[in-house]
């Protein structure tokens, strides 16, 4: 009887447990969940379910908030138009794991899912062109944004609301819940970005879809594309064609390489811009030009071209800065990368110029600024630029460790605006310990919590918040070579790093923090994301 008493004791509690654990996985996940933190949550009572019937109901107005559907007029129609985009995008992202149908349709109701553009309603202006608001009763749950951006990043933040099992592309149980409440979000920042160095080992056009994919789940808005170092030039240039063809046929340890035909350049673009993602291209001048020194003997100074470079050292090679032939190659590389790029910015590099002497240094960047602006594009460059004459409306990007660089305040205070890269916190290729086995660690070691406690607003001594323009996560691949690879080393710091752009200053905290991106865990294993299972994280399941 006691041993029996004892099983019957066991089953009840373990069917106790078992009923917690149910209720557990069956509860909403709350707003204040999701990474980045939103601006404002207010929760309230009850919560949404998709069930099969739900629909996806779009509209876009260019009149008050209340009104749906199309006035007729060429705005309302674009706005319906993105708004129906961003719709097809929400259903194929469910429908593979809820099995339900989700119909996107223009027609009006009171129900489902609704995303709605409303780029001239009083109530939406506040939210600029990337925040929404995103509410949740037991009837419906209500998306608005005043342009397609903030509506697209109001679907990550549903997406994260959901269960985890919803990244899977095979048919889950459910039950997708959403909690009650509502969510009004708008980011700190206008740059929010992720570079991408495709230079020491290229990466192929799907594996750059793969990582923008993942880098909109987080609302960074921005790409950035080292497409040109010493190891390799991976852009095709119609002028210069030996840049590409010669200049890209290797990289790091001395695999094949490979370079982006215009044409896959275009898709690249392309594929971004449905993420909302804007490309910036970068040739980096007139240092790590190896690449196409090799592939041209009259860009050397004394005419002869250096053989192509495997390795990983860094400031051997320069542009020859007296030779006219540069200032050509100059302009005809950023003529036919400022037709190919629709975004406002193209990256020129400058940083790690050590052959190249100061007084040429400066005398090439006052020659080849002006021709990104002749060619209609913002300039945006190293940090090293500000030792040279930044042109108005230059933009730099700080890589230092200590933020102490005067000039780079002086510069800042004189009207140079600043994107926050500090290669000991932002930088994804630095090892996480020295146990870590790819990356390198000339920054030190950066660990998850260091990579996000930071504040942008304050890294740089001298600067004014004001002449801060954004954040950005850089990735270098020296001893990168797989997608695999990417993931290992971006996550889980990558989010953080969105979070410092996304969120409010005042929802910095790393103890919260910490436990909101260890619930993407399960989201990241749903996804196939090989991502570092910190220990400075508390994951669930151990």
């Amino acid at each position: 009887m006691v041993a029996g008493a004892g099983t019957t004791a066991s089953s009840a509690s373990a069917s106790s447990s078992a009923s917690v654990k149910d209720a557990a996985v069956a509860a909403p996940t709350p707003l204040d969940r999701v990474v980045p933190a939103p601006a404002s949550v207010r929760p309230a009572a009850g919560s949404y379910a998709i069930r099969p019937d739900t629909p996806i109901r779009v509209s876009g107005s260019t009149g008050s908030e209340g009104s749906e559907g199309s006035d007729g007029s060429d705005g309302s129609d674009r706005s319906a138009r993105a708004a129906h985009r961003v719709g097809d995008y929400l259903a194929r992202a469910l429908r593979p794991a809820t099995g339900y149908s989700l119909p996107v349709t223009t027609r009006s109701g009171d129900d489902g899912i609704r995303l709605r553009l409303t780029p001239k309603a009083a109530g939406a202006r506040t939210l600029g062109e990337e925040g929404y608001r995103l509410q949740v009763t037991g009837r419906a749950i209500t998306l608005t944004a005043r342009g397609s951006a903030g509506l697209f990043h109001g679907v990550q933040t549903l997406r994260q609301l959901l269960p985890a099992s919803i990244e899977r592309t095979t048919r889950q149980s459910g039950p997708w819940r959403v909690s009650g409440g509502t969510i009004t979000d708008v980011p700190r920042y206008a740059w929010r970005s992720a570079m991408l160095d495709v230079s020491r080992h290229f990466f192929g056009v799907d594996q750059v879809k793969r990582y923008i994919d993942q880098l909109a789940l987080y609302k960074i808005n921005t790409l950035h594309l080292h497409h040109s170092d010493d190891q390799g030039w991976r852009i095709a240039v119609d002028s210069w064609p030996k840049l590409a063809e010669f200049g890209g046929s290797t990289q790091v340890g001395g695999g094949p390489g490979g370079y982006y035909t215009k044409d896959d350049y275009r898709e690249i673009v392309r594929y971004a811009a449905s993420r909302e993602l804007t490309v910036v291209p970068e040739i980096d001048m007139p240092g790590h030009t190896n690449a196409a020194l090799a592939s041209y003997a009259e860009l050397n100074c004394d005419g002869v071209a250096p053989p192509l470079y495997t390795g990983t050292e860094v400031g051997f090679s320069s542009l020859c800065v007296p030779k006219e032939v540069t200032y050509d190659f100059v302009d005809d590389v950023i003529r036919e990368l400022a037709a190919l790029t629709p975004g406002p910015y193209l990256h020129i590099g400058g940083d790690e110029a050590h052959s190249t002497s100061h007084e040429d240094y400066v005398a090439f960047m006052d020659r080849v600024q002006p021709v990104v602006a002749k060619y209609g594009k913002t300039v945006v460059g190293w940090h090293q630029l500000t030792g040279a004459h930044p042109v108005e409306g230059a933009i730099a990007q700080y890589w230092g460790t200590d933020g102490n660089e005067k000039e780079v305040a002086d510069a800042a205070k004189a009207g140079t605006r600043l994107i926050l890269s500090p290669a000991n916190r932002a930088y994804l290729d630095m090892k996480y310990d020295a146990n870590t086995p790819l990356g390198q660690s000339w920054a030190g070691y950066v660990e998850a919590k260091q990579s996000y406690d930071w504040d942008p607003a304050t890294y740089i001594k001298g600067v004014p918040e004001s002449s801060v323009l954004g954040v950005e996560a850089p990735l270098w691949s020296e001893t990168l070579e797989t997608s695999a690879h990417i993931e290992y080393m971006a996550f889980p710091r990558l989010p953080g790093i969105a979070e410092l752009g996304w969120a409010p200053a005042s929802a910095h905290n790393w103890d919260e923090y910490k436990v909101r991106v260890a619930a993407q865990g399960p989201r990241w294993d749903a996804m196939g994301i090989a991502y570092y299972r910190s220990p400075q994280i508390p994951w669930p399941n151990g």
